[in-house]
């Protein structure tokens, strides 16, 4: 009897395996995986060379527990600018399933908190590169950012280098992108992200929330809301959709608060031009984090700011306008670098300080800015001058959050209002938010910019009051004195 003939394997299995075994040589031809990073000197490894990502597609499935690990499928859309054997990702706290590159299976391996993937073939500079990483993203690990429990869901809070330890991504904020989030959690549950909702599908027991920004956005600003909340819709300035995420028990408790905020919104842009982006929104979370978050669109702040009678009103509201500040100062205009957070932190503070001494009626800016230069030594000699911070000790990941970028870095725009004229001062803080709109920014391109308005240069200003050991002399305050700094200052 003769034998059966083998049937040839599909060209399809074929092409597979084939694909897969030239995979394996080129892994096995290159050295082993290691992280990298784009060179900010206060976050090494953060950030990754080679491609700049146009957008995230983010989906979380979440089962209503905060103890287990939520299904994840990030998709990547980026353009290499590199020729890359390799792509390295920003992914901690979390396990990855399977990687695909431009639709392919790719091998992957972990190098310290990068997720390195080697595709079937390389890509080359210029081309489109699609990397869809399927993932747990886990809120047990919500120890120093990323994920944060509440007491009914789960918020984000990733600033500085946090947003990898809830998906995959170019963690670094001069690498903005476009994001959209898909949410699937049971149908009792409110889901609310940054941007607006496009879309919400019921499957089987869980609804589907989608949520896609307009603008780009730095990974540190993402947001997704997940929790027993009521959502409370008002209209802001030129028809702005304004939508606030409060726990539902509190919605009437807060409701005076959450009413002020379209005219914060009309205050702001009376001093620096247009609200810039779609939606605003205060996110109320039943959270202890120790500080207030301006995550794009959906500012996240602590209950117990609202509900512990200690803080005044005037306190609260000024809290209220930093954060609404920085989505012109550190949202819209990101900074380049983590060394230009000054920018961010400074001007957030300046309005701040100024809505508490113009709306407030309470200390005066000259007031809190002559406090500030009393203290400027010590700050400078605790943390580095304001431009130029020193990296966190090892363990504390936002310890580049210090006096000096907030209020020691305020101090630096007074100087410059005092050097410059109030009239170009406005100016320059017009024409900052105008020309980098949706993009990032440098020190140096807001030095260039003052000496622009100004009319001379004033690199030796700018070099002086952001880069000195200590504070230079207050124009037009000659009595002003800084304090000798203290030896635990």
């Amino acid at each position: 009897m003769p034998l059966t003939p083998r049937r040839p394997r599909s060209r399809r299995l074929r092409a597979v395996l084939l694909a897969a075994a030239a995979a394996s040589v080129v892994a096995a031809a290159l050295p082993a995986p290691v992280p990298l990073g784009i060179g900010d000197p206060l976050f090494p490894h953060l950030g990754n060379p080679g491609y700049d990502v146009l957008s995230y597609d983010i989906g979380f499935t979440y089962l209503g527990d905060n103890s287990k690990p939520m299904e994840a499928v990030t998709t990547i859309d980026a353009t290499a600018t590199d020729n890359l054997d390799r792509i390295n990702l920003d992914f901690a706290r979390g396990t990855v399933h399977t990687v695909e590159v431009n639709g392919q299976p790719a091998e992957f391996a972990t190098a310290d908190e990068d997720l390195v993937v080697t595709p079937q073939s390389p890509v080359h500079a210029g081309e489109p590169v699609r990397i869809t990483v399927r993932h747990t993203s886990d809120p047990k690990a919500a120890l120093d950012g990323g994920w944060v429990r509440t007491t009914d869901g789960l918020v984000m809070a990733n600033q500085a280098d946090a947003a990898h330890r809830v998906f995959p991504c170019n963690d670094h904020p001069s690498d903005k992108a476009f994001f959209t989030f898909h949410v699937a959690a049971p149908a009792d549950v409110t889901v609310v992200a940054n941007g607006l909702p496009t879309e919400r599908e019921r499957r089987g027991a869980s609804i589907v929330s989608t949520y896609r920004s307009r603008h780009p956005m730095a990974t540190e600003l993402a947001q997704v809301s997940i929790g027993h909340s009521a959502v409370l819709h008002r209209e802001g300035p030129h028809g702005l959709p304004i939508r606030d995420v409060v726990p539902a028990a509190d919605k009437a408790a807060l409701e005076p608060w959450l009413k002020r905020t379209p005219g914060h919104i009309a205050w702001m842009e009376r001093q620096v031009g247009r609200y810039p982006f779609e939606t605003y929104g205060v996110l109320i979370a039943s959270a202890d984090t120790g500080f207030e978050l301006e995550t794009q669109t959906l500012t996240l702040f602590e209950r117990s700011l609202f509900v512990r009678p200690e803080f005044t009103d005037w306190y609260v509201d000024s809290v209220m306008v930093h954060e609404l500040a920085h989505h012109w100062f550190g949202d819209s205009v990101s900074p380049r670098g983590w060394a230009d957070l000054w920018l961010n932190e400074g001007h957030a503070t300046w309005y701040e300080a100024r809505y508490a001494d113009e709306v407030g009626k309470k200390r005066s800016m000259e007031q809190r800015m002559k406090a500030a230069y009393a203290l400027s030594d010590g700050w400078r000699a605790a943390g580095g001058p304001p431009a130029a911070p020193r990296a966190s000790a090892p363990g504390q990941k936002i310890g580049i959050f210090r006096p000096i970028v907030y209020d020691g870095s305020a101090l630096v725009l007074y100087a410059l209002r005092e050097e410059i004229g109030p009239r170009a001062f406005d100016r320059l803080e017009r024409r900052w938010v105008r020309d980098h709109r949706d993009s990032t920014a440098t020190t140096a391109d807001f030095s260039a910019l003052a000496s622009r308005i100004a009319g001379r240069d004033l690199s030796g200003f700018f070099n002086a009051w952001l880069y000195g050991e200590k504070t230079p002399p207050m124009p037009g305050h000659p009595d002003w004195h800084t304090q000798k700094p203290t030896k635990h200052a």
